[in-house]
């Protein structure tokens, strides 16, 4: 586990001070204690599966922004081979919020392009927390074209809270810019798959996300607003944001079931930001089996598919009164 702690981990946590009580002891004392250990360690594993087995929404949507949690580039640092950035718009200028490029993954080419958030104040900043502005869903656009026309399949890791809201964003039309990627993504030719790997927020996630597979991690959310956002609309006030999650229905067993989302990828124990190569294995083997279920369409299947998985959405039985 890393240095930041969610209140919900505590237990996990006293247990795990224990046990280096207990190693400290055993090094000190030169006393051996290993079988002491390995029972705690185990109790220690049962206590997380147990925790991460049951953890509401709005814990969810916690470790979905835990700040050790992987990033894009980590996953394609993780899963990918001869990555290639390419930068900038050919509009306006580089948008480090969103980054992408060609790469291969176990020989597959693709073209990966994501979300990005930083470390630290320094790198968030350069990334603006991973909320993009028009030119970085312009550069996304650009690259999807690419990818197009050489005919190499898309691969979408969405972990943002929402496009940049500022005024340079509106000066620049930043929802001009997330339709015009939403039309012309249902114009891509070649197969588009989408993982929301943590944060899935509103049109911001939208805007990389029209993709013929929706992917979600175990504790990811994808959401059309923060829980944050509606407690303040609906209650008037954010402490209501945990029923907010609730009501939202944005975890991955909640986009199953409304049929948003096709598959939910398993997170290690303690979820993602735990273990990341264990979680980034989780995403490769995920990737590399919906692009072998899509290699075989043709061009116009591969766009129809796409178009007619999200015109489903959102439809309802019975009658408007």
């Amino acid at each position: 586990m890393g240095n930041i702690k969610l209140d919900f981990e505590k237990p996990i946590i006293e247990l795990q001070e224990k046990m280096n009580e207990l190693e400290r002891f055993s090094d000190e004392q030169n006393i051996d204690v290993q079988s002491e250990i390995n029972n705690m360690e185990e109790k220690i594993t049962t206590l997380k599966k147990e925790i991460y087995s049951n953890l509401t929404p709005w814990q969810k949507v916690q470790v979905a922004r835990h700040p050790d949690r992987p990033y894009t580039i980590d996953y394609i640092n993780e899963i990918t081979t001869d990555f290639v950035e390419l930068h900038g718009d050919r509009i306006h200028k580089d948008d480090r919020a969103i980054i992408g490029g060609f790469a291969k993954i176990d020989g597959q080419k693709v073209m990966i392009i994501g979300s990005q958030k930083g470390r630290d104040t320094k790198t968030n900043v350069e990334c603006n927390f991973g909320c993009a502005h028009p030119e970085g869903y312009r550069k996304a656009l650009r690259l999807m074209k690419l990818a197009d026309k050489f005919n190499i399949p898309i691969v979408t890791f969405i972990d943002t809270k929402g496009a940049y809201a500022g005024l340079a964003s509106e000066e620049r039309h930043i929802a001009e810019a997330i339709a015009v990627n939403l039309r012309e993504c249902f114009n891509i030719s070649v197969p588009i798959i989408s993982i929301v790997v943590g944060e899935g927020g509103s049109g911001g996630a939208l805007g990389i996300g029209i993709g013929n597979r929706i992917l979600i991690l175990e504790h990811a959310y994808y959401s059309v607003i923060s829980p944050e956002g509606c407690a303040a609309i609906l209650w008037k006030d954010r402490a209501f944001s945990d029923q907010a999650a609730a009501a939202l229905k944005i975890t991955g067993k909640d986009l199953i079931d409304l049929e948003l989302a096709d598959e939910i990828i398993q997170e290690p124990i303690g979820g993602a930001h735990s273990n990341k190569t264990e979680a980034a294995k989780f995403v490769k083997s995920a990737i590399l089996k919906h692009l072998k279920e899509l290699k075989f369409l043709t061009s116009d299947a591969i766009k129809s598919d796409r178009y007619k998985k999200f015109r489903q959405m959102g439809r309802f039985d019975g009658e408007i009164n």
